[in-house]
């Protein structure tokens, strides 16, 4: 027999919009789980935990699917809390590199139902 004074609440986690949020989120909660960032106290239940993002991430580089230079400006850009821009001289070959992995993350983490 069920107690009617309990409510059935049922926990849904939210998906990403694309693959630059979830990578952007990785990027956020890796810093406050390091201690770099601050915790606005708001807390979200996502389609994924870190280690997923990780493993996966992993798993397209060791497969060739990410190069180590796409890696490399998902980080710096990641850092900076934004894409590089096409139509920056400096950026535009990161802007290429940054779309093409972005692509990458994006059928990935679609695949495995983290993206809407």
């Amino acid at each position: 027999m069920t107690n009617p004074n309990v409510q059935n609440i049922s926990y849904n986690a939210e998906k990403f919009q694309n693959a630059e949020q979830l990578w952007f989120w990785f990027l956020y909660s890796k810093s406050i789980q390091n201690g770099f960032g601050r915790n606005r106290g708001v807390s979200t239940r996502r389609a994924c935990e870190l280690l997923d993002v990780e493993t996966l991430i992993t798993k397209l580089y060791l497969s060739g699917q990410l190069t180590e230079e796409q890696l490399n400006v998902m980080k710096k850009f990641g850092d900076k809390r934004r894409a590089p821009h096409q139509y920056v001289w400096s950026e535009n070959k990161a802007a290429s590199l940054w779309r093409s992995a972005m692509d990458i993350l994006n059928a990935a983490a679609t695949a495995r139902g983290w993206i809407d």
